[in-house]
């Protein structure tokens, strides 16, 4: 561990979005587990916040509004001008975000030490607000890109690889919710399909998704379940997939992120492009079949996990898998991926599932 006295207040700033919230986890769990933090604030935007509040790591969750402009700015500084006034001033803040939009919650929350990414990552100038940085690195996966900050704190930790290492938690009501849910289904395994992502171009052609889903349901005995949040995109996609599909599919959109979590907790396979619930399902145990071609999934894939089930478009064939590349392709690679694709993959699942029971 560090030379600094054990039992420090640390306020993490992660603010957006929800993949990336997922990735730090690990970091707060490591904190506190390893006694570097005896009380840990997070400042995270509102959809990420909600996987926050119950986490037995983390004490405090700081909402910013960043959207409200100027007003979000100021109730921010409130809030922790607030939070300093009643449980005393941090020791160490931790910036885990690259963009400018994260320097009000660094400037606000203060601290000895603030640390955060080296200029060579960092971007728009938000390294002047640190008086520490981690030593510069190529870009790896995001997650391994966080676990450098354990390292430069000293503080003992591994990479995550089970459920625990996040420790995503719900509450005794979120369970009989979902326990109220699990009693409506079929009893078959059920296949979560998260239909879209918060960008347009990682997103996959709503008939191919109908077709995958007929098979799931019709070729593999799964309960097919479309999960996803309430943006009016996402949910017309969504909607598109259940007109297209031959088979009926259980409709779970709409919902906010802890009922995304928990339907995926108790999903058998879930299948996703680069999106936010794909991270929570690689948290919480779940197998995922990913599909990325706008994104690299060597950097922002599920971590350490399942890549024989991903379907990797974003990669030049016969090129080697490069986690530093970050830069998107010219050309609409997610349309290079086909339904048999997909379908293969599931197969792979079930081989691999049958392989670990």
């Amino acid at each position: 561990m560090s030379g600094d006295a054990g039992g420090r207040r640390v306020c993490l700033v992660l603010l957006t979005g929800l993949g990336d919230v997922v990735h730090g986890l690990p970091i707060a769990t490591a904190l506190r587990d390893s006694g570097f933090a005896r009380h840990l604030t997070w400042v995270a935007e509102p959809m990420p916040a909600q996987l926050l509040a119950p986490h037995p790591c983390i004490d405090d969750v700081v909402v910013y509004r960043r959207r409200e402009g100027v007003a979000g700015v100021r109730a921010l500084r409130e809030t922790l001008a607030a939070r300093k006034r009643a449980h005393g001033s941090f020791d160490v803040t931790i910036n885990l975000n690259v963009y400018f939009k994260s320097v009000w919650p660094v400037l606000f929350a203060g601290g000895r030490r603030r640390l955060g990414f080296d200029r060579t990552r960092a971007k728009d100038g938000i390294w002047l607000a640190y008086n520490d940085t981690v030593p510069p690195r190529p870009r790896s996966h995001t997650q391994d890109m966080f676990l450098e900050f354990l390292a430069h704190l000293g503080v003992p930790h591994h990479p995550p690889a089970a459920p625990d290492d996040w420790r995503i938690t719900f509450t005794p009501e979120e369970r009989a919710a979902q326990a109220a849910w699990l009693a409506e289904r079929s009893g078959r395994p059920i296949a979560a399909i998260v239909p879209a992502s918060a960008i347009d171009r990682k997103d996959w052609p709503a008939d191919r998704w109908a077709r995958v889903a007929d098979a799931l349901a019709g070729d593999f005995g799964y309960e097919v379940v479309l999960v996803g949040g309430p943006g009016g995109r996402e949910t017309a996609i969504a909607r598109a997939i259940a007109e297209q599909a031959r088979h009926p599919l259980t409709w779970a959109m709409g919902d906010g992120v802890r009922r995304v979590a928990w339907v995926l907790e108790r999903s058998a396979l879930v299948l996703a492009p680069d999106t936010g619930p794909l991270h929570v399902a690689r948290a919480l145990g779940v197998p995922v079949i990913g599909l990325f071609g706008h994104t690299n999934p060597w950097r922002v894939g599920p971590y350490r996990a399942w890549e024989e089930l991903w379907v990797d478009a974003y990669t030049d064939p016969g090129t080697a898998p490069d986690p530093s590349r970050f830069d998107p392709p010219a050309d609409d690679r997610m349309r290079l991926i086909t339904v048999e694709d997909v379908i293969e993959r599931v197969r792979r699942a079930r081989a691999l599932r049958r392989r670990e029971s």
